[in-house]
């Protein structure tokens, strides 16, 4: 059955992968009439909300943008950084929302940022744990190191879980803004094709989270099978 649902998930997980990068495509495609760049719009974004602290800059590849704590810098893909579309737009807002974040202390950023350092050992170990927990456990008996594996991807799996406020607070934040500052969108259509765009963003973070809680449960249940036995 666990390995059943694990299934269900990766194949709802491609699927709504793909329509993210779909509509991303689509709406990469849709110039925006006020013909600003996402580095303009992040500008703008910040200042408004009196963040005057955080660095724009482009790094290289795509779909690459992320909003960097520790540096205070917003990061944008080039196709968004210079883009002058619809979804340049609503990626470079919800970039600057994770700063608008930090800037008021948003809790359940505070949160993420407090749980990076455990996950960050838990996801190196995860996978190799699991790996040889599972062997251990079919040749041995033993399951020491698939309970450091289990406990592990708990962490792995928490921090998903966290992740999903942070990112659909950022959105709001951003497509809020951009309902207000009419001379960036300047139709409900742009807008709307925003809030379309960034929601399937968000959907992708759902889907791991589920993932990632689906594994969990898989191996977890192994755990506890064989501890009853």
């Amino acid at each position: 059955m666990g390995i059943i649902l694990m299934i269900v998930i990766a194949v709802v997980s491609f699927a709504v992968q793909w329509r993210f990068k779909s509509k991303f495509k689509q709406y990469t495609e849709m110039p925006l009439l006020s013909g600003m760049s996402g580095k303009d719009i992040a500008d703008k974004m910040l200042k408004d909300n009196g963040v005057f602290d955080v660095q724009i800059i482009s790094v290289e590849g795509q779909l690459t943008d992320h909003y960097n704590p520790a540096d205070r810098t917003v990061n944008l893909s080039p196709e968004v950084y210079h883009g002058r579309s619809v979804a340049a737009a609503a990626v470079a807002a919800h970039e600057c929302g994770h700063a608008v974040q930090h800037a008021k202390a948003y809790s359940w950023l505070k949160f993420r940022s407090a749980v990076v350092p455990a996950v960050n050992v838990a996801s190196k170990i995860t996978q190799w744990a699991l790996m040889i927990g599972v062997m251990l456990l079919m040749f041995s008996g033993n399951i020491t190191v698939l309970a450091i594996g289990v406990v592990a991807l708990a962490v792995v799996t928490l921090f998903a879980f966290i992740t999903l406020p942070v990112e659909f607070d950022a959105s709001n934040r951003a497509l809020a803004w951009l309902q207000t500052n009419r001379g960036i969108m300047q139709t409900e259509m742009e807008n709307d094709q925003a809030k379309d765009a960034l929601w399937w963003a968000a959907m992708t973070y759902v889907v791991a989270a589920l993932s990632s809680l689906a594994t969990l449960v898989y191996y977890a249940s192994m755990l506890m099978g064989r501890r009853e036995e």
